[in-house]
């Protein structure tokens, strides 16, 4: 036969174990909501984050007013600024602090962005010279345009001019 106390102490053990287990619930419970809140808003970022991102590659501007796409000009100008300014900062390097593949590519720019120059050089002399040899001959129309007997020129690129470019490289460098 249970006693008393001994039946009292089952009840009291019982109550403790259904406060813990409920109590363990409703930790439980509390955390799972924090954990879903925090998910929502996670994903509210990352659907922020991808909308800012179509807008910034120009995929997504649609419902965008005028303020926002200055907004978003203004933003891109400055990102290129700054990027531009890296640009800059790196090809004012001296030579000997580029690493020697970094070097042998930036001679090759170089060399690339002078043989532009001269083309472009060039072009312009060869622009003069029509420009020139049209008004002498009665070739443009009062408005200043070519008549539709225009010579068309093209330019090819240098051939020999490589080595004398590598030479003003290597002064340069």
């Amino acid at each position: 036969m249970i006693t008393q106390a001994q039946g009292m102490n089952s009840v009291i053990e019982r109550y403790n174990k259904t406060n813990e287990d409920h109590q363990l619930t409703m930790r439980l419970n509390s955390e799972l909501k924090f954990w879903q809140r925090e998910a929502a808003t996670l994903r509210q970022q990352l659907h922020n984050l991808q909308e800012n991102h179509r807008q910034m590659m120009g995929v997504d501007t649609n419902g965008l007013g005028f303020e926002e796409l200055q907004s978003l000009e203004n933003k891109l100008e400055t990102s290129l600024h700054s990027i531009r300014n890296k640009k800059v900062f790196i090809l004012n390097i001296s030579p000997d602090q580029l690493p020697p593949s970094l070097f042998i590519v930036s001679n090759h720019i170089l060399i690339y962005l002078l043989q532009v120059n001269l083309m472009h050089r060039e072009n312009m002399e060869l622009y003069k010279t029509v420009n020139t040899t049209g008004r002498q001959n009665g070739g443009f129309t009062s408005s200043g345009s070519l008549s539709p007997t225009s010579i068309d020129l093209e330019l090819s690129p240098p051939q020999q001019q490589t080595s004398e470019m590598e030479e003003e490289v290597t002064k340069l460098g």
